[in-house]
C-alpha cells in the first residue's frame, strides 16, 4: 500500500457521502498538495480492484466511491445526485429465486433506490407563507 493510496483510503473512510473521484481529489489535496487528479483516479481504480473500496456505477450520476465493501444498497437523489446508504438488509432471496429460473450464473445484484433527499424535498415544497 503506497502512501498516496493509504491517504486516499483514510480520507474516504472519514466521509459517508459516497464522493466522486474529483471530490476525493479535493479532500486528499489538503494532506498531499502535490498529488494529481490522475494519481487519485488510478489509485481509486487499484483500491477498487483490490476490494478495499467499492466503485458505484449508479445511474444518472458520476462514478462514486464507497469505503464500505459489504453488500448494501444506496439511495440517490434524482435532483442533486446525493447518494446515501439504504437502511435495509440485502435481499439475498432475489438471487435465490433466480437459481434454476435462468441460464445465467448469478454472482450478485445491484439495487438503487431513487427519490428526493431531505434538502431537495424541502426545496420542492410550495411556500405557504
Amino acid at each position: 500500500m503506497t502512501q498516496q493510496r493509504k491517504v486516499i483510503l483514510e480520507e474516504l473512510r472519514k466521509v459517508d457521502s459516497h464522493p466522486s473521484a474529483d471530490e476525493i481529489y479535493e479532500i486528499v489535496r489538503h494532506r498531499l498538495p502535490r498529488i494529481s487528479l490522475g494519481t487519485v483516479y488510478r489509485n481509486l481504480e487499484v483500491l477498487s480492484e483490490l476490494g478495499e473500496i467499492q466503485k458505484l456505477g449508479l445511474s444518472g450520476s458520476l462514478k462514486r466511491f464507497d469505503w464500505d465493501t459489504t453488500k448494501h444498497y444506496h439511495i440517490r437523489c434524482v435532483r442533486c445526485n446525493r447518494v446515501a446508504d439504504a437502511p435495509i438488509a440485502p435481499l439475498n432471496q432475489l438471487e435465490n429465486e433466480l437459481y434454476g429460473a435462468t441460464v445465467f450464473e448469478i454472482i450478485g445484484h445491484n439495487l438503487e433506490f431513487t427519490g428526493l433527499c431531505p434538502k431537495c424535498s424541502a426545496e420542492a415544497l410550495p411556500d405557504n407563507g
